[in-house]
C-alpha cells in the first residue's frame, strides 16, 4: 500500500536524459565557463612553450565522466588516475588494488592538479608548472569519516601558495552539507596550512566527503597527504558513491538535519519511517500538510549540490511502516530528516537509478513530472 505525499514546487527541466550514457553523468560536476578559464590558464601557457598537452579543464570533464560511469558499475572504491597519454585513458581500474590493500600495504600514488579519491593510502602532488586552482575530493562510504594527515609539506606561504582542507565539498560555489545542515559555521569548515602550520596536521572530517584546495607557484614544491577512514557510528550528511543502495538514517535525541544525496536521477522507495518516538508511543499524526511541525523528512531535487538551494518535493510528517516510492529525474536527490532533537527520528529507504522504462511508466506515488524536461 502506498502513502500520500505533500508535494512543492516543481524543478526545472536541466537535460534530456539517456540520450546518451554521458548524459547520466550530472551537469552541475563539470566545469563552468569561468571554471574552464581558470583551469586553462596553464595548459595554454605550456602549449605557448611548445608543449603538447590537453586542456586542463577538458581533462577535468573527462574525469569525472569516468568516475561516475565507472560509479554506475558500483566500481569507485577501485578507481586510479593516472597521467594520460595520446593512446591512454584517464582512468584505469585496478586489478591488483583490492589485493594490494587485503595484504595490509599501504596504497601510494601521484595526485593530478584535479583529482578523486574513494581509497586510503598516501598521496604526493608535485608542481611541475604554477598550478593555481588545483583540488582532489575524497569521499568514503556512507558510515565512514576521512581523516586527513599531512606527512610533509613544502610550500611557499608567503608567496601566495596556500594548501587548505574543507569539511566537505565544494562545487561551481555550492556547498555539501549546507550551512543549514553542517554543524560547524562555514568559515571553521576550513582549515589553512598556511595559518595552523604544525598546529594542526590531521583534520577529519564531518560526514563522508572532504576535499583539498591548494596552489603552487614553483615547481618543485608540493605535499604529501595520508588518507584514513574512520567508522562513524551515527551517520548524517551522506554523499552516495554508487547510484543504488539502501539506508537507514536515524537522529535521536539532537537538534540537528541530516541530508543522503543521490547525484544520480533515481526511483526511491520509502519502506520506514519513525518521527516523533517518545516513551514508547507515537504523537499524534499532524491533520495536514508537514507546517508547524518540527520532525520531518523531505525530499528535495535540482541540478546543483547544495541541498538548502534545491527544490522541495515531497513532505513526510508522520510515522509509516509500508512502502512510498517516487520517482524523481533531477540530476541531484537529496533525502533530508529535520529533527527537532525532542524524539528518536528513522527513516530506511533504497534507491536505484532511473532507466528509460521507469522515466516513460508512470506510477502510483511518484513524482516523475519534476526535473524531467517537457518534450
Amino acid at each position: 500500500m502506498g502513502y500520500p505525499i505533500s508535494t512543492g514546487t516543481k524543478c526545472l527541466p536541466s537535460q534530456l536524459l539517456y540520450k546518451k550514457s554521458l548524459s547520466k553523468i550530472p551537469q552541475w560536476l563539470l566545469p563552468t565557463s569561468a571554471d574552464r578559464e581558470k583551469l586553462g590558464r596553464g595548459e595554454r601557457g605550456r602549449a605557448a612553450r611548445g608543449g603538447v598537452s590537453m586542456p586542463s579543464a577538458f581533462q577535468f570533464q573527462c574525469h569525472f565522466v569516468l568516475i561516475f560511469l565507472a560509479a554506475s558499475k558500483g566500481e569507485t572504491r577501485y578507481l586510479e588516475v593516472r597521467d594520460a597519454g595520446e593512446d591512454e585513458p584517464f582512468l584505469l581500474l585496478s586489478e591488483d588494488l583490492k589485493r594490494e590493500l587485503s595484504a595490509g600495504q599501504i596504497y601510494r600514488r601521484s595526485l593530478r592538479c584535479i583529482d578523486m579519491l574513494s581509497i586510503e593510502g598516501q598521496f604526493t602532488f608535485t608542481a611541475e608548472q604554477p598550478q593555481l586552482h588545483c583540488a582532489t575530493f575524497f569521499i568514503g562510504e556512507p558510515e565512514e569519516l576521512i581523516t586527513i594527515d599531512y606527512d610533509f609539506v613544502n610550500i611557499d606561504c608567503q608567496g601566495g601558495d596556500f594548501l587548505k582542507v574543507f569539511d566537505g565539498w565544494i562545487l561551481k560555489g555550492e556547498k555539501f552539507p549546507s550551512s543549514l545542515d553542517h554543524p560547524l559555521p562555514t568559515s571553521q569548515r576550513y582549515v589553512d596550512f598556511c595559518e595552523s602550520g604544525n598546529i594542526q596536521r590531521s583534520i577529519r572530517s564531518s560526514q563522508n566527503v572532504a576535499m583539498i584546495f591548494f596552489r603552487i607557484h614553483q615547481p618543485g614544491n608540493g605535499f604529501t597527504v595520508t588518507v584514513k577512514k574512520n567508522i562513524n557510528l551515527f551517520p548524517c550528511n551522506v554523499i552516495s558513491q554508487t547510484p543504488s543502495g539502501r539506508f537507514t538514517m536515524v537522529i535521536s535525541h539532537q537538534h540537528r538535519n541530516c541530508s543522503f544525496s543521490i547525484i544520480y536521477p533515481v526511483v526511491i522507495k520509502i519502506s520506514d519511517l519513525i518521527l516523533g518516538h517518545l516513551n514508547g508511543l507515537f504523537l499524534k499524526k499532524p491533520s495536514a500538510g508537514c507546517a508547524g511541525v518540527g520532525d520531518f523528512v523531505e525530499l528535495l531535487g535540482g541540478t546543483g549540490l547544495d541541498p538548502s538551494k534545491m527544490f522541495p518535493l515531497a513532505d513526510l510528517c508522520h510515522s509509516f511502516h509500508g512502502s512510498a516510492q517516487m520517482k524523481i529525474g533531477c540530476d541531484n536527490t537529496v533525502l533530508r530528516m529535520v529533527s527537532s532533537g525532542k524524539h528518536i527520528n528513522r527513516v530506511t529507504f533504497e534507491y536505484h537509478q532511473l532507466d528509460l522504462q521507469e522515466t516513460e511508466n508512470r506510477k502510483e506515488n511518484s513524482i516523475e513530472e519534476f526535473c524531467f524536461p517537457s518534450i
